[in-house]
């Protein structure tokens, strides 16, 4: 992490070396980056500092100071230099990103605007900005302003055609079968998770929950892959990391952060194999014709498909088309047809009966798959 006096200069290249895994790099994030291979990673997390710019302390009520972040790591003298260390970083994190990477970058509303249009002009491209809104954030002691009460996370890929991973049904999955959306509602970290010091205190102001690193791996990265985070702090992204069964590296050059992450790390038991499982994404899965499972006899020419209601039927061509007078052509034509919509999933809207029940194609689908 920086230092107020930090200039901006030149670097000499940096020796590269073989992909440090599961281990915690000491030093400048930018320098150590410089010394990894380049498209070696497969995700990169970064919690850079947030440059909170406070002036003076933040009191309680009754007297008391706020525990708030005002270490020398997050100090700058100022914008431009804060805007300079974040093209230096950004610059070997695109670097070392793989072409179908992506990063993501958390802050709040005093540094996540600059980092966004810095991460623009190094041609990354915003997938998404997910709103993490705090379940239990501090509150605004002075009563001069709203509680802040949320940060935001923007995740990029290194182009608008990078084919990244995205598990989107696992996701779905872990949100009681709805679609995740962009808003996350999670608690800040405390109690037990929360690291101390030897004196008992907070080991780092802006540590991040295991839920919310847990959500951002399991959404964008698979069981082995390699993920990067140049801010590692008291290392949630690695305890996460090796509780999913992904690789990881970190950053960091304050040795009481290192102390604290090396045995946090080191008590992180790993899942069992079979729990990292999670439900298959389709986009992955081998493309499947409907005409496949009329070729294959699980749907003979000559079937009756019907909607899960009955309310339509068609019969099964020899092409693989379906025959609804007036209506002829795909399992997805002649099913938007029928509901007057503009389009429509055929795998899910036609069924067929099988020992007296009906059964979606969608399931016919996942049986030839499985037959592979």
């Amino acid at each position: 992490m920086p230092g107020t006096d930090r200039a901006r200069r030149p670097r000499a290249a940096a020796p590269r070396r073989e992909l440090p895994l599961d281990s915690i790099l000491v030093g400048d994030c930018v320098a150590q980056m410089a010394r990894l291979p380049e498209k070696s990673v497969d995700m990169i997390f970064a919690d850079p500092p947030y440059n909170l710019q406070l002036g003076g302390d933040l009191l309680r009520p009754e007297g008391g100071k706020v525990d708030a972040c005002d270490d020398e790591w997050d100090k700058f003298d100022s914008l431009g230099a804060y805007d300079d260390f974040t093209r230096d970083w950004l610059a070997e994190a695109r670097r070392i990103l793989k072409d179908d990477g992506t990063i993501w970058v958390i802050g709040s509303y005093h540094n996540i605007y600059r980092v966004g249009a810095l991460l623009q002009d190094a041609d990354f491209w915003i997938l998404n900005d997910i709103v993490w809104r705090k379940s239990n954030p501090m509150p605004n002691f002075r009563g001069t302003r709203f509680t802040n009460a949320h940060e935001t996370l923007l995740w990029c890929a290194k182009d608008g055609k990078a084919r990244y991973t995205f598990n989107y049904r696992a996701m779905k999955a872990l949100n009681d079968d709805l679609q995740m959306r962009s808003d996350w509602l999670l608690p800040i970290c405390a109690g037990g998770e929360r690291c101390k010091d030897g004196s008992g205190d907070k080991a780092h102001p802006t540590q991040k929950p295991e839920a919310l690193l847990y959500r951002v791996l399991l959404a964008s990265t698979k069981p082995g892959d390699v993920v990067l985070d140049p801010f590692f702090g008291t290392g949630t992204t690695g305890a996460v990391a090796r509780r999913l069964g992904r690789r990881w590296i970190g950053i960091e050059r304050e040795h009481a952060y290192i102390e604290v992450a090396t045995a946090r790390i080191e008590a992180t038991l790993p899942l069992d194999e079979s729990a990292m499982e999670t439900v298959a994404d389709k986009r992955s899965q081998p493309r499947v014709a409907f005409g496949l499972l009329v070729e294959s006899g699980l749907v003979p020419p000559g079937s009756v498909l019907t909607d899960s209601k009955r309310r339509w039927s068609a019969s099964v061509r020899a092409d693989g088309s379906l025959a609804c007078d007036p209506h002829a052509g795909s399992i997805h034509k002649v099913g938007a047809a029928l509901q007057g919509a503009p389009s429509c999933n055929g795998w899910t809207f036609w069924h067929i009966e099988e020992a007296g029940a009906l059964l979606p194609i969608d399931a016919l689908r996942t049986r030839h798959l499985s037959g592979l």
